[in-house]
């Protein structure tokens, strides 16, 4: 499989793979940025007890992040492995058995994708929602 072929909707195997470095990237700058943003916040104990358990949970959360993308990698790894099996010669399979096998794999791997995006993004929200709370009562102090 090359690099420049379509594994789902618009997306090969090389934009998938520029997409994991650069996501792990803009999370690293996020992270920082939200910890430059968040020590001039903390000036007595009491802000740090409630700062510094969040900045964990973020960090945790791009941790989980990172493995997934790890995880994925492996998964389209394993796909293409699995394609060029399957196409090589003397294949117990007919084409069509390959096709239906093939769309099988996208569809599942799109929806577990998608999936998983959706479940990043929430938490990433939820998060957000966390750590402007915490700005806000700690502003308020």
């Amino acid at each position: 499989m090359e690099n420049t072929e379509e594994l789902f909707k618009g997306v090969s195997f090389s934009d998938l793979m520029s997409d994991v470095y650069h996501n792990s990237k803009k999370k690293d700058r996020q992270i920082n940025q939200l910890i430059s943003q968040l020590q001039p916040l903390i000036k007595t104990t009491s802000d740090a007890t409630i700062v510094v358990p969040l900045i964990k949970e973020y960090l945790d959360i791009a941790v989980k992040n990172d493995d997934h993308l790890v995880k994925l990698t492996a998964i389209v790894q394993r796909f293409i492995s699995t394609k060029q099996t399957i196409a090589g010669e003397g294949s117990l399979l007919s084409e069509d058995e390959k096709k239906q096998l093939l769309a099988v794999a996208n569809e599942t791997f799109e929806n577990e994708l998608t999936e998983e995006v959706e479940r990043l993004e929430n938490e990433d929200r939820v998060l957000k929602q966390k750590i402007a709370d915490v700005t806000e009562k700690l502003n308020k102090e």
